[in-house]
């Protein structure tokens, strides 16, 4: 049966349902994300958390069939604006890129052209999806927005000549610069240091408010979405065990998933999580995180939880959730 998690009372801005990536390897199917549906809803921001190996960017990658052309057997429905992305042709689905639906992916100097100055970048964009007229202009406003002092000197220089920092601000200037319904942030500040990461964060929530994109926050910390998201995915092995709002999550005495448990733990306490995430080919029938949660019991082994709602909003795939207080540590 089909699961989809959305808010109540907002209307869905994205659909995703039944979504699968799957690679074929000499050893066999390797399942990167495994039947997973969740809903967007306007102006929402929603956090997809795990740790690395759980499917996020993959999730992230596969709403815009930025996989297309790969190894990857990808399958379900992406529903945006009542169409189905991964039934349109590619004509169709570019008039979507990077206009109503944008990325800013992790390392800005791998996505950044480098032969290309950052205006010109920006502007093609622009001048893609809305003309060439007035594209360098708001190219220049962006970069403005985006916290960089000296836009128009900037707009001509190339991504080596900038910081990690200004690169990731560029990028966000991009991203953003057709106003974009959706915004997915691909653990947007993974390469920088503390303090940039925190400016980064501040910067691409204060454009998301103003101009009331939805954004879909991929990262590894819960840290992070706590000040951030209105509500949380917690992805484990390509599958959803848990899916919360930030406010039960983090201000609530909320029964909780033993892995979601391990992740505050990891980000508030610095507490490793025990054992490691498994290689997708050895996927057993039980629940995915038993072999590393405290209170697994038998059956954990043997068949795996489905996904349900416990109370308004929140979904969990557990038989034994942990309760407010941390879970037990072995």
């Amino acid at each position: 049966m089909l699961l989809t998690l959305k808010i109540e009372g907002n209307m869905s801005l994205l659909e995703v349902k039944n979504l699968k990536v799957h690679f074929p390897s000499r050893h066999g199917i390797i399942k990167a994300v495994n039947n997973i549906s969740f809903s967007l809803s306007s102006g929402e921001v929603l956090a997809i958390v795990g740790e690395s190996g759980s499917g996020k960017s993959m999730t992230a990658l596969s709403i815009l069939r930025l996989l297309d052309g790969t190894d990857a057997q990808t399958s379900g429905q992406i529903i945006y604006d009542n169409k189905d992305l991964y039934t349109l042709k590619e004509s169709a689905l570019e008039k979507i890129r990077g206009n109503k639906i944008a990325m800013v992916f992790q390392e800005p100097m791998t996505s950044l052209n480098p032969v290309f100055s950052i205006g010109n970048q920006i502007s093609e964009s622009l001048i893609i999806h809305e003309g060439k007229k007035g594209a360098e202009e708001k190219a220049v406003n962006m970069l403005k927005l985006a916290g960089i002092a000296d836009a128009e000197i900037v707009y001509d220089k190339y991504p080596h000549q900038l910081s990690g920092g200004m690169r990731q601000r560029a990028m966000i200037a991009m991203a953003l610069s057709c106003t974009p319904t959706i915004l997915i942030a691909d653990e947007p500040t993974t390469a920088l240091d503390t303090t940039i990461q925190a400016q980064i964060l501040e910067l691409i929530r204060k454009l998301q408010r103003q101009f009331n994109t939805a954004l879909i926050l991929i990262t590894h910390d819960l840290g992070i979405v706590a000040e951030t998201a209105d509500n949380i995915i917690i992805l484990y092995c390509g599958e959803i065990v848990e899916k919360i709002s930030t406010q039960d999550l983090f201000y609530k005495d909320t029964l909780k998933h033993p892995y979601t448990q391990a992740l505050l733990d990891s980000s508030e306490e610095m507490i490793p999580i025990q054992g490691n995430i498994p290689s997708p080919l050895e996927i057993s029938e039980g629940c995915l995180f038993a072999p590393r949660c405290s209170f697994a019991k038998e059956n954990c082994f043997l068949e795996k939880p489905e996904l349900k709602a416990c109370a308004p909003n929140h979904y969990r795939a557990c038989f034994y959730p942990c309760g407010g207080a941390p879970c037990p540590k072995s």
